[in-house]
This record gives C-alpha cells, structure tokens and sequence, in this order.
C-alpha cells in the first residue's frame, strides 16, 4: 500500500494470468517469481518481506476454492443440475425485480427528474454523478465530468466503481435478498476513459481500491439523498521492515503490517451516524490490541473514540476515532488516508464531520523533548525506537439542522434528536455499519 506510488509496478507484483494448481500440485516455483524475484529487479523496490504468509493465505484460498467445488457438486448430485441452475437464476432476477422496484419508487418520488451529486478528492479531482431513470426501473449511471486520470495512486479501475454501485443499490433496498449480480441487470453504467474511474493500464491504482472506492459510495448515495457522508476513507496504515538489505541489496526477511482504521459513519433521515465503525468499502475488522503487541514491535498507546468530530445534525454524525502505535524497533511506516483537507457532508442542514489528521511524534533521546510533524494524507517515513504514529480519522456528516430536532419520527431527550434502532434491513447506516469494541 505505498502512499505515493504513481505506477502500477511500483505497487507490487503484478500478475496478468497463471495457473496456480495443475493437477493437483500447486506451482510454489512460479509464486516465489512472482512475488520474491521478479519484484526485486525494480530499481527502489523488493520482494515480498514474508514470502511463507503469502504461500499459506495462497495455500488457504485454494483448499477454500476446493471445498466449494465439492459442495457444487454435492449439491447437483442430490437436485440435478437443471435445479441447481434454475434457483441460481431466480436468485438473480429476485434481486432485478428489487432493485427495479426500488428505481420505480425514486423516478416517482423524483417526478422522473435526474438525480445529481458531486464530490471532490483531497487533491481536488471531482467525482460527477449523473443518474437518469426511466419508468420501467432502468437507470443509467453516468459518470461524464469526472476529472482526469491523476499522477499518484487513487485512479481506479472500472471493476471498483461496479462494485460501489452494486454495494450502494444492495443498501438502498429494504428487502432481504443475497448480493449478486442481478442488482446490476437493470444498470448501465458509463465512464468517460481516460478519467480517475478509468485510468490507463498503467496507472496506480491502490489508493483507487481504498480510498476513491469509498467516496463513490458516498456520491452515490448523496444523489439518492440517501445519507450524510461517511468518513469516507480506510485510513491505509502499514509498517514494517525488511525486504532488501541496503547494503548488499539482498533479500532481508522481515515483517509487514497493513490494517484500516474506524471513523464516523454518517447520519440519515431516521439515524444518527454511528461512532468508530468501518463502513463502507473496508469491510474489514482490526487487530485486537492483545495480538497487536503480542505478535509485532509495538505498544498501542491509545485507541478511543474522537469527540466531536461527528458533523452537528438534528441526527449528527459519527466520531471518528484517535489511534496511537508506539514502535520498539526501527520501522518503515506508511499513511494512505483521504478526507484530510475535505470534510465529510452533512446533509438537510447538517454539519460537516471534522477531516482526518496523520501525525508523527519523535522523542529525543538525550532531552526527552516531543516533537510533533504532520505526516499529511500520504507519506511514508522511517521512525526509530520510541516514535509514534498517530493518526485521527474523520467523522460523519450530520443530518438536518439543529434547531429542527422535532421531527416527525425522532424523539427528543434532553435536547439530543434520538434515532431508531441501528441494524435496521433498509437503513444505509444500520446495514454497512461494523461496529468496533476494542
């Protein structure tokens, strides 16, 4: 996950096509290339820094890829084929029929008229939404005015916006119905080349899959005026150390750490945002302090949630959280964050939630003094024993202005709007939001 990559191979190992099991041996020859050598030949970058964790998690996908085949198989055996495909057909259409009745309820509910939304990344590039539906519940999704491809890594491929979409629409839909591609039968979907959304073969895309994937999901839910923005970032933090000696230039084991980091999610009509929670696109949970410190050279010193950093609402938005990592040993440290010079929205007169902050704290070894550096949305730095990253996410924009806290629906107590119950089926917040205890 480097910060400040600009081309795909600076990123890792790119791997077009290759067969990874034949006939029941897996290829380890060709992935040691793959990941270990072929890396290596670039000037400024190595291999893999823990070659056997990429061999076992390959190893684990596969036998994980067998055991579905066998259930496949198992379960043709026991109800035909001509079954099998006739529910996996029916799976799909039941998710069209929702999402057309939910796109019929909107082109109602608009007097047929496009919806609209626009955002902006930290380095100005606009994401433009366009979304124009017609009576029978097909819409297209029209992405014209989104700005160029960018010299850094938050371009992103066209799968990522697909599948921003297909998230979003599965969110929107109060019906309990599995994800599939069949949310996306009634879509067409259309990206200028050449832009952020679709960018050369070339380009650097790893901040695209974190970072703008999250805040497509936050347009497109602004144009179905479905929520105030979430933090709309995944706060990409990693360290660790090794991978090329700087001497000799040979292959040093070592160590790495990648996780995301929680912040506020945002407001809607009947919730408030949640605080400390990963939503959106990270779909993922942290490491629990305990394995943090047992397993790598660090000490967590903080972990809390960020007060005041929910957008003010009627219904307000989340908090973001503080997360601070103190290191024992030297280390490579990297941020790739966003939302760090542009704010979460709130909606309906809700408030924006505060921008994230990434900073570096040094002690000097003969005085003891701090010193404290803003590291920025993305950057890396070395850091030596005793230093610390400490990083603030941002939080959730609010919903409706304060003073309007009477609304139908929303009790009031004490002065502070109370929203229905989180996990609500239907409710944005309530279905992507994974709630952090740590």
């Amino acid at each position: 996950m480097p910060p400040t990559s600009t081309q795909l191979w600076q990123e890792g190992a790119a791997i077009e096509a290759e067969k990874l099991v034949s006939n029941g041996v897996f290829n380890e020859a060709m992935i040691v290339r793959h990941l270990l050598e072929d890396p290596a030949k670039y000037e400024g970058c190595s291999g893999t820094r823990c070659l056997q964790d990429n061999i076992s998690d390959l190893k684990a996908q596969v036998a994980a890829n067998v055991k579905g085949i066998s259930l496949i198989k198992a379960m043709i055996h026991e109800y035909g084929l001509e079954c099998v495909h006739r529910y996996m057909y029916a799976i799909q259409a039941t998710a069209e029929i929702a999402v057309r009745n939910l796109l019929k309820a909107t082109y109602a509910k608009t007097n047929g008229q496009p919806l609209h939304a626009i955002d902006y990344m930290d380095d100005g590039t606009p994401i433009n939404l366009t979304v124009t539906i017609s009576p029978s519940g097909d819409a297209v999704f029209d992405f014209i005015g989104t700005g160029p491809e960018v010299y850094g890594n938050t371009n992103t491929p066209v799968a990522i916006t697909h599948s921003a979409i297909i998230y979003c629409l599965r969110a929107l839909i109060s019906s309990d119905i599995p994800l599939n591609q069949g949310c996306l039968s009634p879509i067409t979907i259309t990206i200028p080349p050449n832009s952020l959304l679709s960018p050369s073969k070339t380009a650097g895309v790893v901040g695209g899959n974190v970072l703008t994937s999250q805040r497509i999901t936050d347009v497109v839910l602004r144009a179905f005026h479905a929520c105030a923005a979430s933090q709309g970032c995944c706060n990409n933090l990693t360290f660790g150390r090794g991978g090329k000696d700087a001497h000799t230039g040979a292959h040093a084991p070592g160590f790495g750490y990648y996780e995301t980091i929680a912040g506020g999610s945002g407001a809607g009509p009947t919730w408030r945002g949640t605080s400390g929670v990963h939503t959106h696109m990270t779909n993922t949970r942290i490491t629990d302090p305990e394995i943090l410190e047992k397993r790598y050279p660090c000490v967590l010193r903080r972990f809390a949630l960020r007060p005041g950093s929910g957008g003010i609402g009627r219904l307000p938005g989340g908090d973001g959280v503080v997360r601070d990592i103190e290191f024992r040993v030297p280390v490579q440290c990297s941020i790739l964050s966003e939302r760090r010079s542009r704010r979460p929205f709130g909606l309906e007169g809700g408030g924006d939630g505060a921008a994230g902050l990434n900073l570096v704290v040094r002690t000097d070894e003969v005085t003891g003094v701090e010193s404290v550096v803003n590291l920025g949305a993305k950057g890396t730095i070395r850091l030596g024993k005793g230093d610390r990253i400490v990083v603030h996410t941002p939080g959730g924009g609010g919903w409706g202005a304060v003073e309007d806290d009477a609304a139908e629906g929303v009790a009031v107590d004490g002065g502070a709007a109370v929203a229905a119950p989180f996990g609500t089926r239907g409710s944005v917040n309530g279905f992507l939001a994974r709630q952090e205890t740590n």
